[in-house]
C-alpha cells in the first residue's frame, strides 16, 4: 500500500440540513494499491484523475497578504475584472498586467489518449506578480480568447461588490454577507458546487484556497459564455 496526505476545506451541515461550508481545512488522504506506491501521482490512473504537473508548487508556507496592500480592482459583471476585459488574447492579457510573463501555463492536446497529437491549446496563465489566472476558451478564429479570471485568495487583488469584499475572506463571514445582502434586496442566490452563496446571473465562482489550517475566498469572474 501506498499513499499520499493532502487538505481540502471542510464541509459540513448546516443546522436547516444542507450543506455548507466551514473556515477550516481538514486533511485528505490518496490510498493506493502496491503497484502504485513507489509514486502514486506519477501513474497513469493518477494523473487522468489529479494531474498534479499542472498545479502550481506550493512551498508550505501561505502568508496572506493584508487588506490594504492589495490594489483594488472594478468588477463590471460579465464585461471585465480590472484592466482584463473578457475576449483579450493571451498577448493582451499580458499586456494589460504591464507586460508581465506568466509564470505557469496549462493547456491540452485535444484527444488526450493520443499525447502530442494535434495542436496544444492554451487554458490558463498564471501570473504571480498580479495576483491572479487567467483562463481562455477556444474561439472560432483559433486564437484563446479571455474567458475567466481568478483573483488568489493569498495574494491576488481585492475586488468589492456591492460593499462586500470577495477576496481572501473567510468563507462563512462571505456567505453571511452575500446571502443578506440578496435578502435584503429580493435578488437572485445561487449555490456553487462547494456550497458557496453567489448572486444569480453574474456568473461568479467563488472557491477557497488554502491559508495554513483556515480557508480563504478565492472568487472566478467569468464570462457569459463559461460553463460553470
Amino acid at each position: 500500500m501506498g499513499g499520499g496526505l493532502g487538505a481540502r476545506q471542510e464541509l459540513g451541515l448546516a443546522v436547516g440540513g444542507w450543506l455548507e461550508q466551514k473556515d477550516t481545512m481538514v486533511t485528505s488522504a490518496l490510498l493506493v494499491g502496491p503497484e502504485l506506491a513507489h509514486d502514486p501521482y506519477a501513474t497513469g490512473p493518477v494523473l487522468h484523475w489529479c494531474d498534479v504537473r499542472e498545479q502550481a508548487r506550493n512551498a508550505g508556507v501561505w502568508p496572506v497578504v493584508p487588506d490594504h496592500e492589495r490594489p483594488l480592482w472594478e468588477w463590471v459583471p460579465l464585461e471585465r475584472v480590472g484592466p482584463l476585459r473578457f475576449g483579450m488574447s493571451p498577448p493582451e492579457v499580458a499586456a494589460a498586467l504591464d507586460g508581465e510573463t506568466p509564470a505557469g501555463r496549462i493547456g491540452q492536446f485535444p484527444f488526450w489518449s493520443f499525447a502530442k497529437a494535434g495542436p496544444w491549446n492554451l487554458s490558463e496563465d498564471w501570473f504571480e506578480k498580479a495576483g491572479v489566472s487567467a483562463h481562455y476558451w477556444r474561439h472560432p478564429d483559433g486564437v484563446p480568447r479571455l474567458g475567466a479570471v481568478t483573483s488568489y485568495g493569498r495574494t491576488g487583488p481585492q475586488v468589492i461588490h456591492a460593499g462586500i469584499p470577495l477576496v481572501g475572506v473567510t468563507p462563512s463571514a462571505l456567505d453571511a454577507a452575500i446571502i443578506q445582502h440578496v435578502e435584503d434586496h429580493e435578488l437572485g442566490l445561487l449555490f456553487c458546487p462547494n456550497a458557496a452563496a453567489v448572486w444569480a446571473g453574474l456568473q461568479l465562482v467563488l472557491d477557497t484556497t488554502r491559508a495554513g489550517d483556515a480557508a480563504i475566498s478565492e472568487p472566478m469572474f467569468c464570462t457569459e459564455e463559461w460553463e460553470m
